[in-house]
């Protein structure tokens, strides 16, 4: 049992950060030992510091909290992360745990979910606001579709496999398209028909299925 949580606090707004350390420090275990107001500070310091837990809103200057997280992954950083913020669609919430998050918490719950979520988290649980818990049995239920078998990798070419392998290294249509010597449109149309063979729908959606089945591809 660890003695003390190191905790790093990633928010534009100065008072959201200072009330946020005040929840979190209201708990003798955890520790903020560090602050920062934009992305690319908050990847420097995590960097740096390696806390426990990095508390980020999605919404940040310079990196957002979602390219901290990428960043972070592609380095092997197992810093856990709770991602802070306004957004409750259902796209935010699964590109979140798509990258890993352990953690998802709504900024108006924040004051009595946080301290909550950062123990559940540095104990190697998952923690969510409650308001979020019908998008979790959502995306359970697609799982539990793929593995009856109702969408398929086996619908697809080679090269959309491979273009789908990509997607899940993070590489963007336009990297993606130079490394295999083809047009960004193609790519494009490469990622339209995967989407509509495998039955996927919404702007993040193929992302995720990539990820989710990366040790498939």
């Amino acid at each position: 049992m660890k003695t003390e949580i190191k905790i790093v606090v990633a928010d534009d707004h100065p008072l959201v950060r200072d009330g946020l350390r005040r929840a979190i420090e209201a708990t003798a275990i955890l520790k903020v030992v560090a602050e920062a107001g934009d992305g690319q500070t908050a990847l420097d310091r995590i960097l740096a510091l390696k806390p426990d837990v990095a508390l980020l809103d999605i919404d940040m200057p310079l990196m957002s909290g979602f390219d901290v997280a990428r960043a972070l992954r592609e380095q092997g950083v197992t810093t856990a992360i709770i991602f802070l913020t306004i957004h409750r669609e259902e796209d935010f919430f699964n590109e979140a745990l798509d990258l890993g998050a352990q953690g998802y918490v709504l900024k108006d719950s924040a004051a009595s979910d946080i301290v909550t979520g950062i123990n559940a988290v540095a104990a190697g649980e998952h923690f969510t606001s409650p308001a979020m818990t019908s998008y979790l049995i959502n995306r359970s239920r697609r799982a539990a579709d793929f593995r009856r078998g109702k969408t398929t990798l086996n619908d697809l070419t080679p090269t959309e496999r491979h273009v789908l392998r990509l997607i899940a290294d993070y590489k963007t249509s336009k990297e993606i398209a130079d490394e295999l010597g083809v047009s960004h449109r193609t790519i494009e149309t490469h990622r339209a028909n995967i989407s509509t063979k495998l039955e996927l729908r919404g702007s993040h959606s193929l992302m995720k299925f990539a990820l989710s089945h990366k040790d498939k591809l």
